[in-house]
């Protein structure tokens, strides 16, 4: 090791004690009463040393105030070099900077909102081939709108839309041309799903509603022959569906074929309760019925000395 590392690493004795000076530049720096202890200080290279002292400021927890002083070649005086907040070992700092295309999670698009999707997205392929550059009526594309343009605007850091609705720029395509040819069977589409884009979808969807869910871990049928299904077209619907139970807890999803729960169509056929026969009424008979009990109709035989009773007959 040579002597001018050596000399780099054991602080300047001069810098070393200028203490004071640091701690009044600190204060002159930052809002009164907000400066702490003094921390420690480390050597920054010959006659140069750095004060730390501790940071009382709100919401700036183990950060310290950094103060810098040098000294000449064998000179006396300890001057000021630079007064700065450093965060320390254990100081709390924001999280790393994260590009928005990145942080973005499922359910975070709300209305109004525009999500530009990459040129050279994996989950997308061209809908038919022929032309290398966008169809002229494409969203990202206008009347005055270039394809060096229409490039940058799927940059997802740059993306600048431009103001109105799609319908006021859209170009109708050239006669003859595969675009036109395409718009006119009904392929409007300029990309659609790749096998990449397919399988990470069905991933997706399985691993929410699919055959290893503890729901359907515990379902007494699946729902591929469940009647509240429909299916869904493509090559997706081979193994997918959507629920239209109401008391499901997959309903207006989809789910996997092999998806389950409890709400199933035929896991529980309520039986028919019975229904008692009508009444039977004979409307050509007529029951007599007497205003006066019959004078024999009594527990206690009459005499003919209760006539005046026998209004009330006997009981």
């Amino acid at each position: 090791m040579s002597a001018a590392t050596t000399r780099s690493r054991t602080p300047d004795r001069l810098c070393a004690e200028a203490v004071d000076l640091a701690l009044s530049a600190a204060e002159e720096a930052a809002a009164p009463g907000v400066v702490g202890e003094h921390a420690g200080l480390i050597s920054e290279g010959d006659r140069v040393v750095t004060h730390f002292f501790e940071c009382k400021e709100f919401g700036y927890r183990g950060w310290r105030w950094a103060v810098t002083v040098a000294r000449a070649s064998r000179a006396k005086l300890v001057t000021l070099d630079e007064v700065v907040l450093l965060p320390g070992p254990d100081a709390l700092q924001a999280p790393e900077w994260v590009p928005w295309s990145e942080r973005l999670r499922p359910g975070d698009l709300g209305p109004g909102d525009l999500l530009p999707t990459d040129a050279e997205d994996l989950r997308l392929e061209p809908g038919y081939t022929g032309e290398d550059e966008p169809l002229p009526n494409s969203v990202l594309v206008t009347r005055s709108a270039s394809v060096e343009l229409a490039a940058d605007l799927a940059d997802a850091e740059d993306a600048d839309i431009t103001p109105g609705s799609p319908a006021d720029f859209t170009v109708v395509p050239a006669r003859g041309s595969i675009a036109a040819v395409a718009e006119e069977l009904g392929m409007r589409r300029a990309r659609v799903l790749s096998r990449y884009g397919l399988h990470t979808a069905a991933d997706r969807w399985e691993d929410a509603y699919g055959s290893n869910t503890p729901m359907a871990q515990a379902a007494p049928a699946t729902c591929v022959s469940c009647g509240f299904l429909v299916a869904i077209g493509g090559s997706l619907g081979q193994a997918f569906g959507v629920c239209t139970n109401e008391f499901a807890p997959a309903d207006g999803r989809v789910v996997s074929l092999a998806y389950g729960c409890g709400g199933h169509s035929e896991a529980a056929v309520m039986p028919t309760p019975p229904v008692p026969p009508p009444p039977v009424i004979d409307e050509t008979k007529v029951d007599p019925f007497p205003l006066r009990p019959a004078a024999d109709s009594g527990s206690v035989p009459s005499t003919e000395g209760d006539e005046s009773t026998a209004e009330l007959g006997h009981s």
